[in-house]
């Protein structure tokens, strides 16, 4: 086999007549540079992207191993219920569950131990005396969110009366719209005092002052 070399005294032959690629980049030096470099381009370019790819799957796996179950268990818990306490609540289904425990007080002030939503004051209607008065049931909950017990809980109640005898050490009526809870003893953190009136009519009964114990 002929090698073929550039020189001044011996031609290179037609690549025409001989159409290898070896021969032809061999013919032409300068092509045969080109040709080299870009071959070493075409490799950087095909490791670039290899170590691209490479980066972002384990960007993506990292991601959902770590992230996704820790977003997951955030989306699966509960927001904490709100409870306000300067509003009675009135129920409409009797024996209702009282509301669970509020985890965050928005109107507390900064050191402020308790408030007047600490307590939840519900009722609802049971069943009627045998003349036929309707009865309500009425539950008030110390939900205070630092552990504190409370005394000297007052609610709004009208002219608050009952046809069906109350414990006044529980609850009574001290004046027009003024009414004692508890003897205006401490009512212990999570504890509930409740009682039963009989009336024509049920009283709005809220939080109207508190004393923290």
């Amino acid at each position: 086999m002929a090698v073929c070399r550039v020189s001044e005294s011996r031609s290179c032959p037609n690549p025409l007549l001989q159409p290898s690629l070896h021969r032809f980049l061999w013919c032409f030096p300068r092509i045969r540079e080109d040709f080299s470099s870009f071959k070493r381009l075409q490799f950087i370019t095909l490791a670039l992207a290899a170590s691209s790819l490479t980066f972002f799957c384990c960007c993506f796996f990292f991601f959902g191993v770590v992230f996704v179950p820790v977003l997951l268990s955030g989306a699966g818990r509960s927001s904490p219920v709100l409870v306000d306490g300067e509003n009675a609540t009135t129920l409409t289904v009797p024996h209702r569950k009282l509301l669970e425990r509020a985890m965050v007080e928005p109107n507390r002030m900064w050191g402020e131990k308790c408030t007047k939503a600490d307590i939840v004051v519900t009722q609802g209607p049971t069943p009627a005396l045998p003349s036929g008065i309707p009865t309500y049931t009425v539950e008030i909950m110390n939900v205070c969110v630092t552990g504190c017990d409370i005394s000297g809980i007052h609610l709004t109640c009208g002219w608050f009366s009952s046809a069906h005898l109350i414990n006044p050490k529980i609850f009574k009526r001290l004046g027009y719209n003024d009414c004692l809870v508890n003897d205006g003893k401490p009512l212990d953190n999570g504890g509930t005092i409740s009682f039963q009136y009989a009336n024509t009519f049920s009283y709005h009964l809220a939080v109207s002052a508190v004393v923290c114990a």
